[in-house]
């Protein structure tokens, strides 16, 4: 799978209340209004300004505090095509994978990104290209690019087994 786009870059401990603002987690409950909140506390502009196929970054800890799923899925609903991070907060991580979000794990991409640049994730080969250079990631499970692929772990279950 190849990804295109620009960068968001933001720092350490992104949590999920900044990602999908708690406020809305029981009021909101449309793809299209998730995305419109989506990263609103922290990134004003974020919701307005992004395209499909660009790409956060976040330094360590991305996605702690609690395990809202929105916080994965209203950056899907927005178009973002991956998130690149130090490290994730392990459910985190997961949801990302539930709803076939690319969470991708590049200290070095991560330090040499700059917000706004101009990236390219080919997942097949596990590079991140970019100003800086290519960084490389480790390859992901064939499960999990068929999860990616199917656009998240409910339409790839269900090609699984055929319905």
């Amino acid at each position: 799978m190849l990804i295109k786009g620009k960068v968001w870059k933001y720092g350490n401990d992104v949590n999920t209340d900044v990602i999908f603002p708690g406020k809305y987690t029981y009021t909101i409950t449309e793809t299209a209004e998730m995305a419109k909140v989506a990263l609103e506390d922290l990134d004003p502009e974020f919701a307005k300004n992004v395209h499909k196929g660009d790409v956060i970054v976040g330094g360590t800890n991305f996605g702690c505090g609690s395990s809202r799923e929105q916080a994965a899925s209203c950056l899907v609903y927005s178009g973002v095509g991956a998130v690149i991070a130090k490290t994730f907060a392990r459910l985190y991580f997961r949801n990302c994978i539930n709803f076939g979000l690319p969470a991708l794990t590049s200290p070095k991409a991560v330090d040499a990104l700059k917000h706004g640049e101009s990236i390219e994730i080919d997942t097949d080969k596990g590079e991140i290209r970019c100003k800086a250079g290519v960084f490389k990631f480790p390859p992901l499970p064939k499960e999990v690019v068929g999860i990616f692929d199917a656009g998240g772990l409910i339409p790839y279950t269900k090609k699984q087994l055929g319905l």
